[in-house]
């Protein structure tokens, strides 16, 4: 399903696209095409698509294509999906240690629509940070890697 959703290819298309989205949650699903948990997620986000069309506009970013990116952050697992709003990057609070990005693909459609409802919301309100509305049960669970510590 990777084909039904527009792809950002560099850096420059990525600046282009957080710059550029006014008024709209902006998601980044920075994966492989061929990766079956990408494939997974990227399922759910073109079904969500045209109901999201409204507040949301989605994305995928390829972490081959755009090192800078996948290094500013810290992409160690694929999928991993980050959020923005009007150029300000949203952080959510998952219960995880880690609120800028989430990791790995949602379990249902509806818990997708649900976060990003949420997080327009709570961005047009002039939060940065929100608190999911998805159950932690349905949240996949992995350890933080430290490098050069």
């Amino acid at each position: 399903m990777s084909f039904l959703l527009p792809k950002l290819t560099s850096k420059k298309e990525v600046d282009q696209a957080i710059k550029s989205t006014a008024e709209k949650v902006l998601v980044l699903r920075f994966g492989r095409d061929e990766d079956p948990v990408c494939l997974q997620l990227d399922d759910i986000l073109s079904k969500t698509s045209p109901d999201l069309s409204k507040m949301a506009a989605i994305y995928l970013v390829d972490v081959d294509h755009t090192p800078v990116y996948t290094q500013y952050f810290d992409i160690s697992y694929i999928p991993s999906t980050v959020f923005f709003f009007n150029g300000q990057h949203m952080k959510v609070d998952y219960g995880s240690p880690d609120h800028t990005k989430f990791v790995g693909s949602f379990k249902t459609k509806q818990d997708f629509i649900d976060l990003i409802e949420v997080i327009y919301r709570g961005a047009m309100r002039g939060k940065l940070i929100v608190q999911s509305p998805i159950d932690p049960k349905n949240i996949p669970k992995y350890d933080l890697l430290y490098q050069d510590i």
